[in-house]
């Protein structure tokens, strides 16, 4: 059975056409994590022996990339974005493969009419690895459900910038190694549970009273000069207004949905469950790599005022291990983040 809080990390550095460059023979701490909607990031320190000290010497940001597994299991991988030589140690910092898409512009014009937002998605990943692919794969999961029409110009705006608003439209996307999931928002498959027993140290369940929203107003481009709005007043929380532009929806229906998806994710308060304070349990019954961001845990806790018996979307994984020293030996954190949206609320 898998458990969380055991694994031992090994790690590579390629090169961006996936030669071995570097292996990281002595691995003091590694970091990597997982994201929602977002990029995540990797961090490994290695004291280089005589084989590897020249080979890292020799690397680059972007142009070699980060490769990490988990007991022999492909967890994490993603460009080179920061380097830092010491004595006796090297410092590599990393993003995911999405970290591309905020270094790349839509390469020609393009107008979706009435299609899933799943489709517009994957042509803005395929159009921004199209002149130059570091070697990348798009998954769908499963169609977003949220029709709409956007219109994108040559040269204008970061690819990543574009696939992060469409995300907040109705779609849901993570990077898992070298491929991009796209998922609708209305994904609820479970990879585990928690209770209290797996969480020795408590959690933390907090509120984002900030992110309310009981109404929303959706502005599309200024040529088509169309205003999405949805919700209104709630009878308990009161009227809370938001406004928000996207230039790139160009109909009405567009607009109308883009609102909608919002309403959903603010409305009610939206609540987290976040254990980054504390670790889970090594004695857990979760599969680390299955933690994926847009998947489910079904999470059960009275350890705090604001009691919780609920399936929840995870949005966020941390893994960090440490090599430890002479005085303490080292050790596996898991922390996992998960969060009630439209889509979980009962």
């Amino acid at each position: 059975m898998a458990v969380a809080g055991c694994g031992t990390h090994t790690a590579r550095v390629l090169d961006r056409h996936g030669a071995t460059v570097a292996t990281a023979n002595v691995l003091t701490e590694i970091e990597w994590s997982r994201s929602l909607d977002a990029i995540s990031t990797a961090r490994a320190v290695i004291q280089p022996d005589e084989d590897c000290c020249g080979r890292l010497g020799r690397i680059s940001t972007w142009r070699n990339r980060l490769v990490v597994y988990r007991d022999g299991r492909y967890v994490w991988d993603g460009p080179l974005t920061a380097i830092t030589w010491s004595l006796g140690q090297v410092e590599l910092r990393a993003s995911d493969v999405l970290a591309w898409l905020d270094v790349r512009v839509p390469h020609e014009d393009r107008a979706f009419t009435d299609v899933d937002l799943t489709e517009i998605a994957e042509w803005l990943i395929e159009d921004g690895f199209a002149p130059d692919d570091p070697g990348h794969v798009v998954e769908v999961v499963g169609r977003a459900g949220v029709t709409g029409s956007r219109s994108y110009s040559r040269g204008i705006g970061q690819t990543g910038d574009h696939l992060r608003q469409l995300a907040e439209a109705g779609l849901d996307y993570t990077a898992i190694g070298s491929k991009i999931l796209l998922l609708p928002e209305t994904h609820l498959v479970p990879v585990g549970r928690l209770s209290d027993a797996d969480l020795p140290d408590g959690l933390e369940v907090s509120e984002d009273g900030l992110s309310l929203g009981t109404k929303w107003y959706v502005a599309g481009s200024e040529q088509s000069g169309v205003i999405g709005a949805a919700g209104g007043t709630d009878p308990y929380y009161g009227l809370h207004e938001r406004y928000v532009e996207q230039t790139e929806i160009t109909d009405q229906t567009s607009a109308d949905e883009a609102a909608r998806a919002r309403a959903r994710a603010s409305l009610p308060v939206p609540v987290v469950i976040d254990t980054q304070q504390v670790t889970i349990s090594p004695q857990a019954a979760i599969d680390v790599p299955l933690l994926v961001p847009g998947w489910c845990l079904d999470v059960t806790s009275t350890s705090t005022c604001r009691r919780v018996a609920q399936r929840l979307k995870i949005t966020g994984v941390r893994v960090v291990e440490t090599g430890g020293d002479e005085q303490s030996p080292g050790s596996e954190s898991v922390q996992v983040q998960v969060a009630a949206t439209g889509a979980e609320t009962p």
